[in-house]
């Protein structure tokens, strides 16, 4: 499923599904037993039942709901004739068709109680169990806020680019292997250069720089000495719960200045036409589009090559 992939990123989706499935789940049973109640409607009904006439900002603050939700679903259940307003205050009690309604559904609740209990443990012992705890989480602390102070401070933070140390080895191999298995396949050139940056890089009068950000490595590239001043910009990636704070443009400019320090006389990149993103970095650093693929290229993915122009 895509929302395993997303984890806390689809959080709010993911619950929205799964919820709409016990919704229907429920709604199917009501119908089968012959209730004409629905799932979303006993929250508010049940509440009205068990503590009298409320008005609809008490039903918000005990069941934790907008007003946005609870107060259409009032209208329609005075529609339904299962809500009333009573009182010049206008407050909402449940009718006697609901309160009967209700009553018809008690065999249905111990059902599902037994249930869930009996086949989805997972639910009983666990799901409610951590709701309970979010919920609790959230009334003390707001999210949004909480959220919106980890960005300001990532937003403040420094992304620094630092040399090759050996203890970065295995970061190198850890981004490269993310990106490649993201996009494409670990190609053999790609795993034996990985395996053995300082000497199929280093020793050959290469580079490789990192880009750290609050103390973790969250991208990488390197410089790739062809021989004669030839070299390749390679094997440049950014962890992708990192991206957008800037470093992949920091490597990009590090990259540069280290090829121009170095002595350099021509730098080239491979890459493929399905990186749309990528290929618009690197022509905003000066690479050229060239025609057709490079001749002698290690990469079966490879299907763009590009050449700096330092006059761009």
């Amino acid at each position: 499923m895509h929302f395993d992939s997303l984890a806390e990123l689809a959080l709010a989706s993911r619950l929205h599904a799964l919820s709409e499935q016990l919704y229907q789940s429920i709604d199917d049973v009501f119908q089968a037993t012959g209730s004409t109640l629905q799932s979303r409607w006993i929250p508010i009904l049940r509440f009205l039942r068990d503590h009298g006439p409320a008005s609809s900002t008490d039903i918000c603050l005990a069941l934790g709901l907008p007003h946005t939700t609870v107060n259409p679903l009032a209208s329609l259940l005075m529609r339904e004739g299962l809500v009333e307003r009573r009182g010049t205050t206008g407050t909402l009690a449940a009718t006697a068709t609901a309160r009967h309604a209700l009553r018809q559904l008690e065999p249905t609740w111990l059902a599902i109680r037994r249930t869930v209990n009996r086949d989805y443990p997972g639910i009983s012992r666990l799901l409610l169990s951590a709701l309970a705890g979010t919920e609790d989480a959230l009334r003390r602390q707001s999210l949004s806020d909480a959220i919106l102070r980890e960005h300001g401070a990532l937003m403040s933070a420094e992304v620094e680019i630092i040399p090759y140390e050996p203890a970065y080895a295995g970061d190198f191999r850890r981004l490269n292997v993310a990106w490649l298995e993201r996009y494409f396949v670990v190609e053999a050139v790609d795993d034996a250069m990985l395996s053995d940056p300082e000497g199929m890089v280093l020793a050959q009068g290469g580079a490789i720089l990192f880009a750290r950000c609050e103390g973790v490595i969250v991208g990488t590239c390197a410089l790739l000495h062809e021989g004669e001043g030839v070299y390749e910009l390679s094997k440049m990636a950014v962890d992708e719960g990192w991206q957008g704070l800037g470093a992949g443009r920091k490597l990009m400019d590090a990259a540069l200045e280290t090829y121009r320090r170095l002595g350099g006389r021509q730098l080239f990149l491979e890459s493929s036409s399905l990186l749309k993103k990528a290929l618009g970095m690197y022509e905003r650093a000066g690479f050229v589009m060239q025609p057709g693929v490079r001749e002698g290229s290690h990469y079966a993915r490879a299907d763009v090559y590009m050449v700096y122009d330092p006059r761009r």
